[in-house]
Parts: structure tokens; C-alpha cells; sequence
């Protein structure tokens, strides 16, 4: 009984380094063993969301900051969004889970994502975005990408979802916009940055 799932578990991890995605984490490979035939489906809407998201016009209506910015808080709601169309929420909120788990090991062993290194604050903003895209996706399952992408924007715009504070020079600040100097924080996964609306910048 094993054998196929591992056998459709092997085949999303391999299909995922074929489509240019972020390497698994443990706790992300352990969560596709678990729901294979879910694993399958992410797989294949993850390398259309990819395609959505990469497309020019993203930057060009958000900011450019894959990383606590609108652009991060995009793909967050936008592909958790895609994926409730399809598959069971508590699923996947449980996927999103495991990727911040994946997110904390990077920490503990200096690993950079979006050449970051991922902390608390960033952890809590992906969580509560996951959130909020599963919600609209789960609410819209008739809508295509195209459209799912213009309503993830809409929200973003709309100050529905959350990112990270920064100033006019595009630097993290804390929520007495005070400038966080990071090389104090290298090796802390608490630091004082400051999660806002995304209408609030």
C-alpha cells in the first residue's frame, strides 16, 4: 500500500525540481506522502501560478520586494488562492505550515530565501496571507487565473492582505519607523519589524 505513495511522492518532488521551483523542505516532502494525490495537484498549479506570477506586469502594478513586500504578499494569496480552488483548505493550510517549518530550518542553518534570511515577522505575514488566499479561493472556485489574479491584486490594493513595513529608502523600519539596522539582528530569528495593511504603504 506504501509503495504508490511514495511512488506519486517521488514524482511531485521530482517534477517540482524540473519546473524551477524552491527545493522541498523535510517537513513540505513528509506533508506529500501524507495527501500524494493533493501533492499532484499543487505540483501542477504551482507551475501555472509560476507563470502568472512572473509575468511583468505583476511588479509593475505591486513593488518589486519579493520579500515583505506586495509582490511576496501576492504569491502567497494568489497561489494559496489557485489551490483552494481544487483541493481540501485544511490541506492545505497544513502545506503552509510545513513550508514556514521549512522556512525556520533555513534560518537555523543561515539558509537565505529570496536572498533573505527568513524570520518571525516574515513567517507570520506568509501565514495570514495563506490565509487570506484561502478564503478567496475557496469563495471563487468557478474563476480562472487571469481572473483570480486580478482579484488577488484587487485585495492587495484594497489593504486586505499584510506586508512589512519599510521607509522611502525601501529599508525595513520598526512601528516607530525607526530603521532596524539587520546586521544586529544576523543571527536572530526575532526582529522588530512591523506588519502593516498593505494599503498602509
Amino acid at each position: 500500500m506504501l509503495k504508490p505513495v511514495f511512488i506519486l511522492c517521488l514524482f511531485f518532488c521530482s517534477a517540482c525540481c524540473m519546473a524551477s521551483m524552491p527545493p522541498l523542505s523535510k517537513y513540505e516532502k513528509r506533508w506529500a506522502v501524507f495527501h500524494p494525490f493533493a501533492a499532484l495537484r499543487v505540483n501542477n498549479l504551482t507551475k501555472k501560478c509560476f507563470s502568472v506570477y512572473h509575468h511583468p506586469d505583476i511588479k509593475t502594478q505591486l513593488d518589486t520586494f519579493a520579500n515583505g513586500g506586495k509582490l511576496d504578499a501576492f504569491r502567497h494569496t494568489f497561489f494559496m488562492a489557485a489551490y483552494a480552488q481544487k483541493i481540501n483548505t485544511k490541506k492545505l493550510r497544513q502545506l503552509g505550515i510545513a513550508h514556514e517549518k521549512g522556512n525556520y530550518r533555513q534560518f537555523l542553518k543561515s539558509q537565505l530565501e529570496d536572498n533573505e534570511r527568513p524570520d518571525s515577522i516574515a513567517c507570520v505575514m506568509d501565514l495570514r496571507n495563506n490565509g487570506i488566499g484561502l478564503a478567496i479561493g475557496h469563495a471563487n472556485k468557478k474563476i480562472n487565473l487571469n481572473e483570480l489574479k486580478t482579484l488577488v491584486i484587487s485585495e492587495i490594493k484594497k489593504g486586505n492582505v499584510f506586508i512589512i513595513k519599510r521607509n522611502s529608502l525601501a529599508r525595513y523600519v520598526d512601528c516607530n519607523n525607526n530603521e532596524i539596522d539587520l546586521t544586529v539582528f544576523s543571527t536572530s530569528w526575532f526582529i522588530p519589524k512591523c506588519l502593516i495593511s498593505s494599503l498602509e504603504q
